[in-house]
């Protein structure tokens, strides 16, 4: 290959992978049942507390009025938030059929060195908070769901957080298994749960159709004017009714839209308001401010069952957020906004089904602390929804930026729609505001940290890559030193990983000059991780001949792959490249430290990148590297 064929594989301008092939899908039977099991474990799990909670928050002004008052509430909250904003707005803004707030981030075009960057900083943030909301999801939950032994007998109640956490520590236990064979069975189970709910909430109904009156928004209007600050605080009660809002999103990639929508107002929607208004029915029917009133409406025989279909449903729902939860770290991860960690492919068929360990341990950790400390989903409810609140307002402030910048609206368009739900975004987040004392911190605190992590890491790449272009040297330069000074070429294979694209670099320039040989191969090996889902085959790799045995290979993944480089070269090998079997990996692994006329916050920052690059993940788990072809190169580097 000759040196003006400078590229004969470059990635395209967009490059379109599998995702948009499932975005593009009809809605099936099957991808409905999928998008049940995965997408709507948490708002359909919402029944189990959300009025509860209201009912505990108004006491005994929980009246007949109040009580009517509160379905409106929920009822038009799930048609604007979740019918509207999410199933019709946002679920249109995808990125090449990927969702999620970080898919959100990369439509807007925003840059670090750009005046827009604090969209990124939005984007970062919001999904730092959903692992607040993620630690919290599967403790309340299942906690609800075991309570509700206490409505046949008091003899379980001592033992209930005993039994939620043996339940919590089984589920985060068993992710290293994978969840191939068990997700084939979270549709239907879903299925039944939204089955069962939708006729207990019928028979409801049936004791008082006057219920239905709550469809009309001056109820809840009404209930929120009359009652002052009492009014505006059960707002953060209705709020738990829409806490899984952000999994459609996030889900998209999966599943496609048009399943997650169909499964939405076929399904999920009548059995959710059927129950919520089953609950109000027989609540008015037979007054009582202590009971659950989920369980209230199942007959006492049933309640047992109830009980254990309930707490499938809470599993499942804790598995979509954990999950969820691998594939974000994942693309922060290859986005570089995430320290490497280890990655295990649980799924020969999906590359979806991932397994993190750190990520599966430290969530564990905290869910079960929290569950223990907590108690009570009653005083689990007091920290639950401001984490995920805040990210609903980072979406929508996103979204109008995809409107006016993406999807070309006018300004009098774009701004009508975003202050109308703005502000019923920022009536959630001021009522979520007021549990700040009542636990509400633990999640924005978790969210900040992880954000601290985020851009600290960002920080510590950009500057590490910086002083590697600047020690860096033009290939002229550096071929014609090398046979200037007649460095030995020996026989063999070598692979460089670098950061720099255009140059030479200093892994390679330090090697040479204190080896005095090069093999008669060279490979500069450059990662890049697109802001697209995935990369295809043939838009794989970028080859450049820089010189006689010397060659530039760029290798593009998407933000949800996992990079195999071996695979990679093999593939550059049918392109020219002599790459051998026997090939070594050269990886440089940096001792950072902070120059002496940086600021305290400067030195703090560069102290914590330093400690994450220590403890990242190794190349060989990262690339896919063999161990026994990796030759790591330690360097000294002052920021």
């Amino acid at each position: 290959m000759s040196t003006s064929a400078a590229s004969v594989l470059k990635a395209p301008a967009h490059p379109a992978g599998d995702a948009e092939m499932i975005f593009a899908r009809p809605a099936t039977v099957s991808a409905g049942l999928l998008a049940l099991g995965i997408v709507y474990g948490d708002l359909g799990t919402s029944p189990l507390y959300s009025l509860q909670t209201i009912m505990q928050i108004m006491g005994d002004q929980f009246t007949r009025e109040a009580a009517l008052g509160s379905l409106s509430l929920v009822f038009w909250a799930l048609i604007i938030t979740i019918s509207i904003k999410y199933c019709f707005l946002v679920m249109r803004a995808d990125n090449h059929g990927e969702g999620g707030i970080l898919a959100l981030m990369t439509l807007t075009g925003a840059h670090w060195a750009g005046r827009d960057r604090w969209l990124i900083i939005m984007g970062l943030f919001g999904a730092a908070l959903i692992y607040g909301d993620g630690i919290l999801t599967p403790a309340i939950s299942v906690l609800s769901a075991v309570e509700g032994l206490n409505v046949a007998t008091d003899i379980f109640k001592p033992y209930a957080m005993l039994f939620a956490l043996v339940i919590l520590v089984g589920l985060f236990a068993i992710q290293k298994r994978g969840t191939g064979i068990i997700g084939k069975t979270f549709g239907p189970i879903m299925l039944t749960w939204f089955s069962t709910i939708a006729i207990l909430g019928l028979v409801g109904i049936v004791h008082h159709p006057h219920v239905l009156a709550a469809i009309n928004p001056v109820y809840g209007v009404r209930l929120v004017t009359e009652h002052g600050v009492l009014g505006f605080t059960l707002l953060g009660g209705v709020f738990l009714a829409l806490t899984g809002g952000e999994a459609l999103y996030a889900d998209m990639g999966h599943i496609g839209p048009n399943s997650i929508r169909t499964a939405w107002y076929g399904v999920v929607l009548p059995a959710l308001v059927l129950n919520y208004a089953g609950q109000i029915g027989n609540f008015l029917d037979v007054p009582d401010l202590e009971a659950n009133p989920f369980f209230k409406l199942a007959p006492t025989w049933s309640v047992y069952p109830l009980v254990a279909l309930a707490t499938l449903a809470t599993i499942i729902a804790s598995q979509a957020i954990i999950t969820g939860a691998f594939s974000m770290t994942r693309q922060a991860m290859q986005l570089g906004y995430f320290p490497g960690v280890r990655i295990r492919q649980t799924s020969a068929e999906e590359r979806g089904q991932i397994y993190i360990p750190f990520v599966n341990w430290t969530m564990m950790a905290f869910t079960v602390g929290l569950t223990a400390g907590f108690g009570s989903s009653e005083r689990l409810a007091g920290a639950y929804g401001t984490a995920v609140s805040t990210t609903m307002i980072l979406t929508t402030a996103l979204l109008y930026h995809v409107m006016r910048n993406r999807w070309q609206w006018t300004l009098w368009q774009a701004a009508t729609i975003t202050s109308i739900l703005l502000a019923i975004d920022l009536a959630f987040f001021s009522a979520n505001l007021l549990k700040i004392l009542d636990g509400g911190w633990i999640p924005l605190t978790f969210g900040l940290l992880l954000f601290v992590i985020m851009t600290t890491w960002h920080y510590g790449v950009e500057a590490t890559r910086r002083r590697n272009v600047a020690l860096s040297q033009q290939p002229a330069r550096f071929f014609a030193r090398l046979r200037k000074d007649n460095v030995a070429r020996v026989r063999g294979t070598a692979v460089f990983l670098t950061r720099v694209g255009e140059a030479i670099p200093p892994i390679m320039v330090n090697y040479v000059k204190r080896v005095g040989s090069l093999q008669e191969t060279v490979i500069c090996l450059t990662v890049s991780f697109e802001h697209v889902p995935r990369i295809r085959s043939k838009d794989r790799v970028r080859i450049e001949q820089l010189d006689d045995g010397f060659w530039h290979v760029t290798v593009h993944f998407g933000f949800v792959e996992i990079p195999n480089l071996p695979a990679v070269l093999a593939l550059a090998k049918k392109e020219g490249v002599p790459v051998l079997d026997k090939a070594s990996y050269y990886i440089e692994r940096g001792d950072f430290s902070s120059h002496k006329h940086r600021n305290l916050l400067a030195q703090c920052r560069i102290a914590l990148f330093s400690f994450m690059s220590r403890n990242s993940a190794h190349a060989i788990d990262r690339f896919k590297i063999p161990s026994s072809a990796l030759v790591e190169i330690g360097r000294r580097i002052e920021l």
